[in-house]
């Protein structure tokens, strides 16, 4: 499965900036929809963020998916990879 990459990044509310990215299946272009799944990541949070948009959450570039990435896409519509300041 081929996955849209969308390299995104959060202010928390402590001041540091989240890094993250959320893979989608290619076939999924709509910002809106992926600004969904990013803010349902950001709500598993302990902690408060600022806002999702296109200024904090951008397309990256396409790769293939790993069986888990795929498993993960089946269930939820969508994969994290946590880069920074996501714990």
């Amino acid at each position: 499965m081929k996955v849209s990459v969308w390299d995104t990044y959060v202010n928390r509310n402590d001041g540091k900036i989240m890094h993250f990215d959320i893979l989608v299946p290619s076939t999924v272009t709509e910002e809106e929809t992926i600004f969904r799944f990013g803010k349902k990541y950001l709500d598993t949070k302990p902690f408060s963020t600022g806002e999702l948009s296109a200024k904090e959450c951008r397309f990256c570039h396409i790769e293939h998916a790993t069986e888990e990435m795929v498993t993960s896409i089946e269930n939820e519509g969508f994969t994290i990879i946590e880069m920074e300041n996501c714990q």
